[in-house]
């Protein structure tokens, strides 16, 4: 008698995969002390749930002084090795400056050099084309590093107009929107209120570029990225806004630039507890018909239906979510 097949060997597709390869939380820190309390905050939740629910990525951008690019790039390299020591389950990753900026080179060399078998990914802020994404992929191959993935940062009106070709990059695993910089880019034509977390789901050129580039994500098997909410005080409206992003917007994945918005992020991508469970029972009664059409509850369920269920079950997982026990060995 041979074994049921797994819902990951039957259920085929690009995004089936893709979308759940990252965590749904990409937090940013960039001063040492925030650096450090970011990898311990990391540290501590993948103890307390079983598994890393989110991304730290350490800042050179924002978080390097002027003039001491280097000195910040070691004490990343440092940093990144310590928590890797500390806890298997690190995920680390860093943003490092523009391709024009004169600290890029060496900073990737710095930091790919020393640590880039322990980081997930790079990313790259300020990417306008498909080719610049071409130029960064090139300098970590020479810095050693052809397996790293990257992560780039659409900002201006014309990096939104190329995201498609953008997010067919064979390097690009997340495109993420830098909504102040978008918005400035327009030279006074948004206002200010666009940049707020009200504003920015509804100006209409703000959420037209948000949807241009989760279209083009979903397009090329690609994890869309969900922009900052600076009003990192105010949980209930970082929760309303997170929401906003996974169930309106198309988003799999946000940032985060608090240690307060993590928890809030994940479960706002999280699934509900009632939709995991109608998800197992859909995959269960599929497997057992050797994945045919069912009839579940007077509603029809074939295949295009079975890989939706099954994206709620791996979004549930990588989310630390309460699975049933008769689906818990196919996550084992």
């Amino acid at each position: 008698m041979t074994a049921p097949l797994h819902p990951q060997d039957i259920l085929l597709g690009a995004q089936a995969q893709t979308s759940h390869a990252l965590p749904v939380c990409d937090h940013y820190s960039g001063t040492p002390e925030r650096m450090r309390k970011s990898l311990a905050l990391q540290a501590q939740m993948t103890a307390e749930l079983g598994r890393c629910v989110f991304d730290v990525t350490l800042d050179c951008e924002d978080g390097a002084p002027v003039g001491q690019e280097a000195a910040h790039a070691d004490l990343i390299a440092q940093l990144v090795r310590q928590a890797h020591a500390d806890n298997h389950a690190a995920r680390t990753a860093v943003r490092v400056h523009p391709l024009e900026h004169p600290a890029f080179v060496e900073e990737v060399a710095r930091i790919v050099g020393q640590v880039g078998e322990q980081l997930t990914h790079i990313m790259l802020p300020k990417v306008e084309s498909a080719a610049q994404a071409d130029l960064a992929a090139r300098a970590l191959d020479l810095a050693g590093a052809p397996h790293l993935p990257l992560h780039v940062l659409v900002e201006s009106p014309a990096a939104v107009h190329h995201a498609f070709e953008i997010a067919a990059h064979p390097r690009v695993q997340s495109i993420s929107f830098g909504l102040m910089d978008f918005v400035s880019a327009h030279g006074g034509a948004i206002p200010a209120s666009a940049m707020g977390v009200q504003g920015q789901f509804s100006h209409p050129l703000v959420l037209r570029a948000k949807l241009e580039i989760a279209a083009a994500c979903h397009a090329h098997g690609k994890v869309p990225s969900h922009c900052v909410v600076t009003e990192f005080g105010d949980t209930a409206a970082l929760g309303q806004a997170a929401q906003q992003a996974s169930q309106t917007l198309g988003y799999t994945r946000m940032w985060s630039i608090h240690p307060a918005q993590i928890r809030p992020i994940v479960a706002a991508f999280a699934p509900q507890a009632d939709a995991v469970q109608e998800a197992a029972a859909i995959l269960l009664a599929a497997q057992a018909a050797d994945w045919a059409p069912i009839n579940h509850q007077g509603v029809l369920h074939d295949r295009a239906s079975y890989r939706y269920y099954w994206q709620v079950l791996q979004r549930a997982e990588q989310t630390a979510q309460a699975l049933p026990d008769n689906v818990k060995c196919w996550f084992s």
